[in-house]
């Protein structure tokens, strides 16, 4: 099985949404398509809406897109995880995630020998930082 990437659906806000996540996981952006850019039929004001965007470093990979529905945005009971290398960086991820999100578990250290935190981002998605202690 290859890796699994996680795919974000938004409306309206997904370029800015890649320009965020670009600059906190520090991502490389592969390319962007507006719906205008593709040879099928779309409601016109869809045109400037984000087709596709893909980004990604190497080790994390992040797909994103506008819905061209009203509605069909936004988070569902999905969480996704992070596995972070330091200390620093899971505080650097909490920190940045935290900026007009909200934490449903504040940092800290666990039971299980990690430093962990759930954050919910300012777009409505839940992640996972975990940086699990030698």
């Amino acid at each position: 099985m290859k890796p699994i990437t996680p795919y974000l659906t938004f409306y309206g806000n997904a370029k800015e949404a890649a320009s965020y996540y670009e600059r906190i996981f520090d991502l490389k952006n592969e390319g962007m398509m507006k719906y205008s850019d593709g040879d099928f039929p779309t409601p016109p004001e869809a045109n400037d809406l984000l087709m596709h965007c893909h980004l990604s470093n190497g080790n994390f990979d992040l797909m994103l897109a506008d819905s061209h529905t009203p509605g069909d945005a936004g988070s569902t009971n999905v969480a996704l995880m992070i596995g972070c290398e330091s200390e620093e960086e899971i505080k650097r991820l909490y920190d940045e995630l935290l900026t007009d999100g909200s934490a449903t578990m504040e940092l800290q250290d666990t039971f299980w020998g990690a430093k962990y935190a759930k954050v919910v981002d300012k777009y409505g998605y839940t992640w996972d930082l975990n940086y699990q202690k030698a």
